[in-house]
């Protein structure tokens, strides 16, 4: 189970000077320094109201401390070797195409068996690295593109690109609902207030954009592709249930399936079985931090999300719109 933590302190006089995140270690020492600056990174840790997100900031004497994160359990984690779908691979970083059920890091309920296990065995040296050099995500059941750092001068430059949002990212999603046109959401995104384990529009979140086109209309659901500004937890999928398009197979945000009338029984079939959020990362694009080429990897979509794709339209084909 997670908890979350909600904790202030004002910086004393004797911190005049110190890191943000060796700072923290003094103020909140129930939380190992790793931790900390790990939230840090990850926007959890805000300055005066103002999100910081350099543990090297340096701090001053009466300022607000603010920590809002999740407290997960730490896991210790070993190498397992694990089959991974490498993309692509050079001295500096590889690109992952990542499949349905492979959780990126360990957490509570999770201890092994994760990409971050798989890194370890493959390239031990990431080992170093904060994350093991996981510079992004996918959730569990969000297939395709991921980059890894394998240096921390890698690792540097892609944390910086992707805040810079320098690095492109690109996604395939199915929703429910027929969309008239595509635009973009600029909605914050936060813990829900109620469910912990969801995310939702908070008004007091962090600040979240997805622009989305349609590429496919059916007769009750719109293939779209989709692309990030932001990255946070869950994003599309909040961002689009937030719309009244949820993802097909959305097990959190995708309510029941709404079939269009007269839908076959194979149809049906696809569309109640679908048990993962319609959703793959599609594209990659990025800027390599060593030789400065642009770079640029697609992976095809999964078996099962074209399988739906073809029910939808074929369905589209027998009855028209």
């Amino acid at each position: 189970m997670t908890d979350i933590v909600k904790q202030s302190a004002i910086i004393p006089e004797q911190l005049l000077g110190s890191r943000l995140d060796s700072a923290l270690a003094e103020l909140f020492p129930d939380f190992s320094r790793s931790r900390l600056k790990t939230w840090i990174q990850d926007g959890n840790v805000t300055v005066n109201g103002s999100v910081v997100t350099k543990p090297r900031e340096k701090v001053i004497p009466g300022q607000q401390i603010d920590l809002n994160a999740v407290l997960e359990a730490e896991v210790f984690s070993e190498p397992q070797a694990i089959d991974l779908d490498i993309v692509y691979e050079d001295d500096d970083l590889l690109v992952i195409n990542k499949p349905a059920g492979l959780v990126v890091h360990p957490g509570a309920g999770t201890p092994d068996g994760t990409l971050l296990n798989a890194l370890l065995h493959h390239c031990p040296q990431v080992e170093q690295l904060p994350r093991a050099g996981i510079v992004h995500r996918l959730d569990k059941d969000t297939t395709g593109l991921m980059v890894v750092a394998k240096n921390i001068a890698t690792y540097t430059a892609l944390v910086a690109a992707l805040q810079a949002r320098d690095i492109t990212r690109e996604y395939e999603a199915v929703a429910i609902g027929v969309m008239t046109a595509g635009g973009s959401v600029d909605a914050p995104i936060g813990r829900h207030p109620t469910k912990r384990t969801h995310m939702a529009v908070n008004p007091n979140g962090k600040p979240a954009l997805t622009h989305y086109r349609v590429a496919e209309r059916f007769r009750a659901h719109t293939r779209l592709r989709l692309r990030l500004e932001s990255g946070r937890t869950h994003q599309i999928r909040v961002h689009m249930a937030h719309l009244g398009y949820p993802l097909v197979g959305d097990p959190q945000y995708g309510g029941r399936p709404r079939p269009p009338k007269q839908a076959s029984e194979q149809f049906m079939q696809i569309i109640r079985g679908f048990n993962r959020q319609a959703l793959h990362a599609i594209r990659l694009a990025l800027v390599h931090p060593r030789t400065g080429e642009m770079m640029e990897w697609t992976a095809p979509i999964p078996e099962d999300m074209q399988q739906l794709i073809a029910v939808l339209r074929s369905d589209l084909k027998e009855h028209g719109e």
